[in-house]
């Protein structure tokens, strides 16, 4: 039951903050918190151009692509790592 608690407070705190996205245009980045009704993060190359920022997702279209978690705009790879699949384990064993 602490573990569902601990869970619950979690995604209610996340949910209380907007969400983070990277704005960058070229290789200039800065990390920003999208403004209402934005509620994607977006990436869109354009002859070599990058430009990421955020985006209301009704307007989500190709060749934009869209996220929505925190700075999942990023550069790097999007798949999970081996040490984050070990920290949660970790952190799971020591609320059980």
């Amino acid at each position: 039951m602490r573990t569902y608690s601990i869970v619950i407070l979690l995604v209610t705190l996340s949910a209380a903050c907007g969400l983070k996205c990277y704005a960058c245009v070229g290789d200039t980045c800065t990390t920003q918190e999208c403004p209402s009704p934005t509620d994607q993060c977006t990436t869109i190359d354009v002859n070599g151009l990058v430009t990421k920022s955020c985006l209301a997702s009704d307007l989500c279209v190709s060749p934009i692509k869209c996220c929505s978690t925190d700075l999942c705009n990023s550069a790097g790879f999007t798949g999970s790592s081996v040490l984050l699949l070990l920290g949660s384990a970790a952190i799971t064993s020591v609320f059980l």
